[in-house]
């Protein structure tokens, strides 16, 4: 949820912002970003992502196909830890690249399923599950782009009524593809059920992603960004100093 005092910032500059751009600027604050890097990586990445790859039946491949690029985001994301507020800015490009590092994750582990534990053979059942992956994230930042030059995200933010249609196809495509997948080369519903409900969850991550965009349309409209958070990627420090100078001319 936004900060009361990010949405103040946000009614002063409406006038001076198209709307397409403004629902686009519409941040959280460090604190939240910190909040959601705690949350997502613990629950969805380690203890999601990771707890099929680690389980009967144990494969080191795949277990260091998982874990290698693991570790990385997670040392990446110490320093959003640490100060959230000084490395706000690349939050977005690191949230994004989680969201590709957790959604690959959700990928081994849905094939880790098939050739391990379900006893798959062949090459082809590998190629289709990498398509199926590869089409869900493309088609995930395809979206985007059109919900955001549609005028779709700035519908949503004034509550007014959206077809959104083509976003349930879209995720409802990557998760019927798995399903018919594990269908076909498996007849055990346990499997099947934890692929399905994997390949939901693939589609949550796979939406991260597009703050990859985010991240570039940021960069390319700071001055834009910074009408409208003035603080934005300050260390904490002077975001304070800042606000004590504004109650002292309040006073005077």
């Amino acid at each position: 949820m936004m900060s009361i005092k990010y949405q103040g910032k946000l009614q002063v500059e409406k006038r001076e912002i198209d709307n397409v751009t403004l629902s686009y600027l519409r941040f959280q604050t460090p604190k939240e970003n910190k909040g959601n890097i705690i949350c997502f990586l613990t629950l969805f990445l380690y203890f999601i992502g990771l707890f099929p790859i680690i389980g009967e039946t144990f494969s080191l491949t795949f277990f260091l196909a998982a874990f290698i690029p693991t570790v990385l985001i997670s040392v990446w994301a110490i320093i959003y830890l640490i100060d959230p507020y000084r490395f706000e800015k690349s939050y977005y490009l690191f949230f994004g690249i989680y969201g590709v590092v957790n959604t690959y994750v959700y990928f081994l582990s849905i094939v880790k399923l098939l050739y391990i534990d379900m006893k798959v053979e062949g090459i082809i059942p590998l190629i289709l599950s990498l398509l199926l992956f590869i089409i869900l994230l493309v088609g995930v930042n395809l979206l985007n782009l059109k919900a955001l030059y549609s005028g779709t995200y700035h519908k949503l933010q004034n509550m007014r009524s959206i077809n959104v249609a083509w976003v349930s196809i879209g995720a409802l495509g990557y998760i019927l593809g798995q399903f018919l997948l594990s269908f076909i080369y498996t007849d055990s519903a346990l499997y099947t059920l934890i692929i399905v409900l994997i390949s939901l969850l693939s589609c949550v991550t796979a939406y991260f992603t597009v703050y990859i965009h985010r991240y570039y349309f940021n960069d390319k409209n700071m001055e834009l960004v910074k009408q409208v958070y003035p603080d934005f990627g300050l260390p904490m420090s002077e975001r304070n100093t800042k606000s004590r100078r504004k109650k002292k001319k309040k006073k005077m």
